[in-house]
């Protein structure tokens, strides 16, 4: 059931379900969550079935603001202080080291949680209603089926779910992609997913330099600064974010290419890419929609992209390479999970 956000009459229905130990579709600017009470084992264990989501795959907390951290960690780093200072509420989630004890069926029962402040209106206001029942957080990954396209729409979640799920509308994600993930729990800041936030971004907000895993492969030195291995994050496997048509991520040239082969005109294609010349000629059937030029926008619209190629019924979805370059990490990382078994290019 798909209900309007803002009703405070569906913000406190929100809230009596959660306090029953039952599941909420919400908004977030990122992506739709699928919530439960981060503290109600029973409630988690059944984000975990309805997604067919393995349970030693850690969900993210979401709280209604920095005050709540303290609930699930008391090892907070001074740039996890600056970070949260700076970029929350926002598409940026922590990953600390968690109290004795705490959340531990939305932590897959390991000793660190990975926390987050959404900036989503609606998101906001559940989070406060919920707090102030008692309720310091909500467990909240993406509301889909588990490796599946993430969704950015209320339908989407309905899609996924059928009418049976209590879905707050909050209109289209402005962010469209997930949260960047920084570990904190290592002496120094790490992305382990990258989202719309840059390096860049993070280091001045962290007031020292964030790094990644890329980094530390490429510098025993610092591998020697930090103090152990990467904890478990959401939405790392190599293959995630999968519509069910084959994703290829190709060059324009490759794009070219194959257009011109005769095995491909048996195909019905989903192509994201810039304008082709080429596709005029065509002879066989192309959906094609153009890739938008900057990163904001296309992270935006990525995920909708996949899901309506999907709705019709592409045997193929073909995308663009984006830039090689910072501002594009979080949506490259996307279409290489999603095209993980049909990359022709990195």
């Amino acid at each position: 059931m798909i209900v309007p956000g803002k009703s405070m009459g569906s913000l406190d229905k929100a809230v009596e379900l959660i306090r029953a130990g039952e599941l909420v579709g919400l908004p977030t600017e990122t992506v739709y969550g699928l919530g439960a009470n981060a503290m109600d084992d029973q409630a988690v264990a059944k984000i975990y079935a309805l997604k067919g989501r393995p349970i030693d795959h850690p969900l993210i907390v979401h709280v209604y603001s920095k005050d709540e951290v303290g609930y699930f960690s008391n090892q907070l780093p001074t740039f996890a202080h600056h970070l949260m200072g700076s970029l929350w509420p926002g598409p940026l989630t922590l990953i600390l080291h968690k109290r004795e004890g705490i959340a531990r069926a939305c932590t897959a029962d390991l000793q660190t949680i990975a926390i987050r402040c959404p900036k989503h209106e609606v998101a906001q206001t559940l989070l406060k209603e919920c707090k102030q029942v008692g309720i310091w957080g909500l467990a909240a990954p993406s509301a889909n089926r588990f490796g599946r396209v993430s969704p950015t729409t209320a339908v989407h979640v309905q899609e996924e779910f059928g009418e049976s799920l209590f879905v707050l509308d909050g209109g289209a994600c402005e962010v469209g992609i997930e949260s960047t993930i920084v570990d904190c729990t290592r002496g120094r800041p790490i992305v382990l997913r990258p989202g719309i936030l840059t390096l860049e971004e993070l280091s001045i907000c962290a007031k020292v330099p964030v790094i990644t895993e890329r980094d530390l492969m490429e510098s025993s030195s610092l591998v020697e600064q930090v103090d152990s291995q990467a904890p478990q994050a959401s939405g790392t496997l190599d293959s995630h974010y999968a519509p069910r048509a084959l994703v290829r991520l190709l060059t324009q040239a490759q794009i070219k290419q194959r257009l011109t082969h005769e095995s491909t005109h048996s195909l019905k294609l989903g192509l994201w890419s810039q304008p082709l010349e080429l596709l005029k000629n065509a002879n066989f059937p192309i959906y094609w929609l153009e890739i938008p030029s900057t990163p904001k926008e296309c992270a935006k619209v990525l995920f909708a992209q996949l899901r309506a190629f999907d709705g019709l019924g592409v045997d193929e979805i073909w995308v663009q390479s984006p830039k090689n370059s910072p501002e594009w990490a979080g949506i490259n990382d996307r279409l290489l999970r999603a095209a993980h078994t049909g990359t022709e290019h990195r």
